[in-house]
């Protein structure tokens, strides 16, 4: 099912910019560059990753969850703390 949230347009603008310099670190290695320098560059891809998921899981629960709670949905509860344990690792 698709459905759209208020932070789609975010979502979708921070993952192509972390795609660009994820291919960015991708040539930093085939280039030989410092390793110090190829792993702040990654951390800095994870920390945008998990920054896109913390938006994604706040447009989650401010949209899909209060919906499903207000029509007692207890399995879309259930699936958020699935995602929520697959997602803080």
């Amino acid at each position: 099912m698709k459905h759209e949230h208020e932070s789609t347009d975010a979502v979708i603008n921070r993952l192509s910019r972390a795609i660009g310099h994820l291919e960015a670190v991708k040539r930093m290695v085939e280039e030989g560059r410092d390793c110090s320098e190829v792993l702040i560059q990654l951390a800095a891809v994870k920390a945008a990753i998990n920054n896109t998921g913390k938006l994604i899981l706040k447009d989650h629960i401010d949209h899909c969850i209060v919906d499903a709670v207000l029509n007692g949905d207890d399995a879309a509860i259930a699936e958020l703390h699935s995602a929520i344990d697959r997602f803080v690792v």
